[in-house]
């Protein structure tokens, strides 16, 4: 073995542990979002502001954060990325001691600009850390441990946040006005303690960054140093490209939003019937099934091709959305925690052929790829409007819809044209 290639394993296992603190921290929002449901007595659409508010600073941000990473690289783009997410992080403090939803949805907006800083100099930087061949590899085993941090925080945020009694919305409105503030306050405060550990997480690995020699990699250079500056116009005009943002946008909302109705879902009486803290329990089996597809698909994807096997996936999971619409019980349950391991490699095989002979636009179609997961912020509040409107159960119709565009992105979008189009 090389000595490159040495420090190419080192870089990479250590990008494998910030994919999994990213991963931590945005499954944690599943916990949140029942919890803060019940301190604040939302309904469903103005819940789902939660996911609205972290995935929309991608959209917001991801720009901005193309920007930065081209300025100061890969290195200190993680390393500022791990800093801001650290920050937002301890903003869950006072947003509990107040205890006020605005100032979560603020805290929610600063930790995820920090993790879109580090998904748009993070993913790319997998990526080219090796062959391009081998490349969807790659970002599916790094997104396995992302998957890791996805499955381990559901479980942990229920014993830690949701384990108290939880009251409805019509218990709540019996007490007295003094134990109604008393109670919320109680109940917000079960966030600041496991907030705060990340928030020290996240700086003691910003500084572990800091100090570790990355090897310094390019995007890739311009074909010709006398070519005009390439833009995001330019970018854009590839149509596998163009397809992978609406890919990635549908496929991170149908995720989301699943993963963000599941212990409400789940503890429905003619589905699951039982308290939110047991509910959290399958929220990590849904996550837990993306690792374990993540692991597979990381070898599957050196004998098949990606946009065939990503084809496939969604299909399944298309289907298995529609068998929890169709039924009740523990088959609704089973069949709907089944589609996280189908789930697994569609968000790096989307990206990989996104950014497919890209060349020197590969910086900019990342960018637009991670803008993208705003998708996680729009589809999570289309269907939080629809529970309210015709019931839960019936508005996973949405993700449905989804799965079936990125089956065809995967069948037929992802190819790449010979020429981009003026």
């Amino acid at each position: 073995m090389t000595r490159r290639e040495t420090t190419n394993r080192a870089a990479m296992a250590l990008a494998t542990v910030i994919f999994f603190m990213w991963g931590f921290l945005t499954s944690l929002n599943d916990v949140l979002v029942p919890h803060l449901k019940a301190v604040f007595a939302l309904d469903y659409f103005h819940v789902m502001l939660v996911q609205f508010t972290f995935f929309g600073a991608y959209f917001v941000m991801s720009l901005p954060s193309g920007h930065i990473v081209s300025r100061i690289g890969y290195k200190h783009s993680i390393v500022a990325g791990l800093l801001v997410a650290g920050a937002g992080a301890m903003l869950f403090y006072p947003a509990a001691a107040m205890p006020s939803f605005g100032v979560f949805l603020t805290a929610f907006f600063t930790l995820a600009s920090g993790i879109t800083l580090l998904q748009v100099a993070a993913n790319p930087y997998v990526s080219l850390l090796g062959p391009e061949r081998t490349a969807s590899s790659r970002l599916n085993l790094a997104q396995a441990l992302n998957s890791l941090g996805t499955t381990l925080a559901p479980k942990l945020g229920g014993l830690l946040i949701l384990s108290g009694a939880v009251l409805t919305p019509i218990e709540l409105a019996r007490l007295p006005a003094t134990d109604q503030v008393a109670y919320r306050a109680h109940q917000a405060a079960l966030v600041q303690g496991p907030y705060l550990g990340l928030a020290v997480v996240l700086f003691l690995v910003s500084a572990g960054v800091y100090l570790f020699h990355l090897p310094a990699l390019a995007s890739h250079a311009d074909d010709g140093g006398g070519e005009r500056r390439r833009t995001f116009l330019d970018a854009l005009g590839h149509r596998h490209l163009r397809l992978g943002i609406v890919a990635i946008f549908v496929y991170v909302g149908a995720e989301v939003s699943i993963g963000s109705f599941l212990i409400n879902y789940i503890s429905l009486p003619d589905i699951g019937g039982m308290p939110q803290s047991r509910a959290a329990t399958f929220v990590s089996l849904y996550w837990g099934g993306a690792m374990v597809g993540r692991f597979v698909g990381a070898g599957v994807l050196r004998r098949f091709s990606p946009g065939t096997l990503l084809g496939v996936a969604a299909l399944v999971a298309a289907a298995l959305v529609a068998t929890t619409m169709g039924t009740s019980g523990m088959a609704a349950v089973w069949s709907v925690v089944a589609i996280g391991l189908f789930n697994s490699i569609m968000f790096p095989n989307i990206f990989t052929l996104g950014i497919r002979r890209m060349g020197a636009l590969t910086g900019k179609a990342s960018s637009l790829l991670i803008m993208a997961i705003v998708g996680g912020a729009v589809v999570p509040l289309a269907q939080g409007a629809l529970a309210d409107a015709i019931g839960v159960h019936r508005a996973f119709g949405l993700p449905l819809v989804c799965y079936l565009f990125v089956a065809f992105y995967g069948l037929n979008g992802a190819r790449v044209e010979a020429e981009p189009l003026s």
